[in-house]
């Protein structure tokens, strides 16, 4: 079967391009039981800078909904950008799917 272009892959690559270039890096971590979560963090966090999470909401991943605030937010903190599980980068193949597990 011939591959075709996806506007969804190219417009994904676009925001990783984005996020890495605003001083960010993605990263996985296990937390065991099947569990691992994605997260862009700064490639350098700086003392001087305070901590923020941005947490998505329903969709595809955190890259889709919060690349237009990166920009100017990570001027002034240190961003942390998870995939929720189950969206993104992030998965488990754990049977639990409540508010609470994520």
């Amino acid at each position: 079967m011939a591959r075709c272009f996806s506007f969804t892959a190219t417009r994904d690559q676009c925001f990783r391009l984005s996020f890495s270039q605003s001083g960010l890096k993605s990263t996985s971590t296990d937390l065991g039981e099947g569990t691992v979560m994605h997260c862009w963090v700064p490639r350098r966090r700086q003392q001087s800078k305070p901590n923020l999470l941005l947490l998505h909401g329903m969709g595809a991943n955190a890259m889709w909904q919060w690349n237009e605030f990166i920009s100017p937010l990570v001027s002034r903190f240190n961003l942390y950008v998870p995939d929720l599980v189950f969206f993104g980068e992030s998965y488990t193949s754990r049977p639990d799917r409540t508010e609470a597990f994520q």
